[in-house]
């Protein structure tokens, strides 16, 4: 396996081979490893056509890209960092995906609390430390549409809660260092019928 380097590629779709730019230095953006990335959309490789994604904190993109590869309808991309927007709207251009992607800078909290879409997979990839997957899921409860699936990557040893609002834990992946955790939404929401 390669160490170093910040050329990254897709893996498999529409822009399978394309090489994709990272911002300098791993600090920041912390790519995401070929064979977890190849796990990740083997887990969801059935849902992805026509999906609506959110890859909630971006990076180079590359997760995003992978979906919208493998024939993903549309992507919202997210992240706080300005340099790593401009890499992602230059990566959606170098793969052909620019014209169905959104990329917005922000912090992910506030944008999901301000978010009035719907997304059928939810990507999450946020720097390993810190407690991020743990506050943020909550809040990604509210944009996962029904049926809906959210993927998060993180360090082994962190413990995620069974459930998050709508969310359940359905099944975790270990790849190395790197744990996969799977949420799914369930197809009816329990007894709502007004969305609030």
């Amino acid at each position: 396996m390669q160490k170093g380097g910040n050329h990254m590629r897709v893996i498999a779709g529409d822009a399978r081979g394309r090489r994709l730019e990272a911002l300098p230095g791993t600090d920041i953006t912390r790519p995401t490893l070929d064979q977890v990335k190849e796990a990740m959309f083997s887990i969801v490789q059935f849902d992805l056509p026509g999906a609506r994604v959110l890859d909630l904190y971006a990076g180079s993109g590359q997760l995003g890209i992978e979906a919208l590869s493998r024939g993903a309808a549309r992507c919202v991309f997210l992240d706080e960092n300005r340099e790593a927007v401009n890499i992602v709207m230059k990566n959606c251009k170098t793969c052909g995906v620019f014209d169905c992607s959104r990329v917005n800078i922000g912090e992910a909290a506030r944008y999901l609390s301000a978010c009035h879409e719907q997304f059928d997979l939810v990507l999450l990839d946020p720097p390993f430390r810190g407690g991020t997957l743990e506050k943020i899921l909550p809040s990604v409860d509210k944009v996962v549409a029904p049926g809906g699936i959210v993927l998060c990557e993180s360090e082994t040893g962190l413990v995620l809660p069974a459930e998050a609002g709508e969310l359940t834990l359905k099944k975790q992946y270990k790849y190395g260092k790197v744990l996969l955790w799977k949420y799914a939404k369930p197809m009816q929401p329990a007894g709502e019928e007004d969305a609030e």
